[in-house]
């Protein structure tokens, strides 16, 4: 396969168009499908789950995050951020609760963060903005036995620049034990010229400070301890694939403890549908990383 800097504009826009790899439907049909299933799993974790609405971690209007609690709660149980898709441009808090229920009847408490998006937001701004939330939540739950990340496409690159973050900027240094990363982008530099960086407007140079196989010796120094476990769907696109592989292989290089798990029979999008499901791969994968911290 040629490489992102071979390729022509429209392959390179295919290529970071998760859409048009999907097998099980259109991708206009696909993304429609996928806002709607987020949104009413949501709705229906927050109809049965103890929930803290609209808690904010800073100023801003979106700087909110919602907190999805366990029935009965013990001081010592963990705690799962989770981190939206949408490629920096879509969705929102509001589709991103559906992961909560199977993990809060575990015993888990679930954060869905919010952060603004383009055109509003930039990349540097979510960055901040995430690092921020995770700071804020740490700074809330102090009894809680540890913090683990999940995020899902641009979440998941998100998700990377937490952990690659330099704490000492802030007022408390977050333990955090795990990450699940699925489906994400952690080279921004194929995107410039793409339709993906129009709402965006990334220069080369925001682009490589905001991208994670930019950052792994400053991800050594802040998060050498996290277990990692990156994920990819069967029916990614080609780069996105390598994306997630040389990813996993940058950090095994720098001896993190990281896991590469290629999903059978999903997509982009379904591989963080199922989340919803207690004997998904991704949720067991989720549960067991908690247990053994």
């Amino acid at each position: 396969m040629a490489t992102w800097k071979e390729m022509k504009q429209d392959e390179l826009c295919r290529q970071y168009s998760p859409s048009q790899w999907s097998h099980r439907m259109s991708a206009d049909e696909v993304i429609k499908t996928h806002k709607a299933l987020l949104r009413e799993g949501t709705e229906r974790a927050r109809s049965v789950t103890q929930t803290l609405l609209n808690v904010p971690y800073g100023e801003g209007e979106r700087e909110k995050l919602d907190v999805y609690v366990p029935s009965s709660p013990s001081l010592e149980m963990p705690l799962v951020i989770y981190l939206h898709g949408g490629y920096w441009q879509a969705f929102s808090k509001e589709e991103s609760g559906f992961m909560a229920l199977p993990l809060v009847q575990k015993g888990v408490a679930v954060v869905a963060v919010d952060y603004d998006i383009a055109p509003k937001g930039n990349m540097d701004l979510m960055v901040s903005q995430v690092r921020q939330s995770v700071v804020s939540v740490v700074q809330q739950y102090s009894h809680i036995s540890g913090v683990y990340l999940c995020g899902h496409s641009a979440g998941a690159h998100l998700a990377a620049m937490v952990l690659s973050t330099e704490w000492s900027q802030y007022a408390v240094t977050p333990q955090i034990k795990g990450a699940l990363l699925v489906s994400g982008i952690y080279d921004l530099l194929p995107i410039l010229s793409t339709y993906v960086n129009e709402p965006l407007k990334m220069t080369e140079e925001v682009a490589l400070r905001n991208s994670p196989g930019q950052l792994v010796s400053q991800m050594k120094d802040s998060s050498s301890a996290c277990e990692i476990v990156i994920a990819v769907a069967q029916n990614d696109s080609l780069e996105f694939r390598k994306q997630s592989e040389d990813f996993c292989r940058a950090l095994q290089s720098s001896g993190f403890r990281v896991t590469f798990e290629d999903i059978p029979d999903t997509d982009h999008f379904n591989v963080i549908e199922r989340l919803v499901e207690p004997d998904y791969r991704l949720t067991q994968l989720l549960l067991k990383m908690m247990s053994r911290s």
